[in-house]
């Protein structure tokens, strides 16, 4: 006798469409091909700083990396995968595990030395303040 999920055959479609209308990646040998999973993030522009919130549940912040080199900030983790047995009962699956990989260009006018990172509740927050502004002014000409 098999069980039948009419409903699971449809969350296979809906991811499967998803896929599709999903930003395309580089493709070749690059961090993004590498990656399991892409965390949803968002990034909001304040007064003086701009805010890149990224949600990672069940990601322990040790094991969150985020380095900036030549104006691109890189975020990259990896998710642990609970151990599953066979006579683990589960009808539906999910919660993705494994790596992940985002990078934002970063505009010229902010302050790479003091990004700071915080995580709470299974959410990332990055701080990046601006830099303040050369103002346009005319220079005099002495003769």
């Amino acid at each position: 006798m098999t069980i039948y999920h009419p409903w699971e055959n449809l969350g296979h479609l809906q991811r499967e469409m998803s896929r599709l209308f999903e930003p395309a990646l580089p493709s070749g040998n690059d961090e993004f091909s590498r990656s399991d999973w892409r965390p949803a993030v968002d990034v909001k522009e304040e007064e003086g700083q701009y805010l890149i919130r990224a949600d990672l549940p069940g990601v322990d912040p040790k094991d969150i990396e985020l380095h900036i080199e030549k104006g691109m900030l890189s975020i990259r983790g990896e998710r642990e995968s609970e151990a599953r047995q066979e006579h683990d009962a589960y009808k539906h699956i999910e919660r993705t595990h494994g790596s992940f990989y985002r990078r934002f260009s970063l505009p010229d006018h902010v302050d790479t030395d003091n990004i700071k990172a915080d995580s709470h509740h299974g959410v990332l927050e990055i701080s990046i303040p601006k830099k303040a502004v050369e103002q346009p002014r005319k220079i005099t000409i002495n003769h």
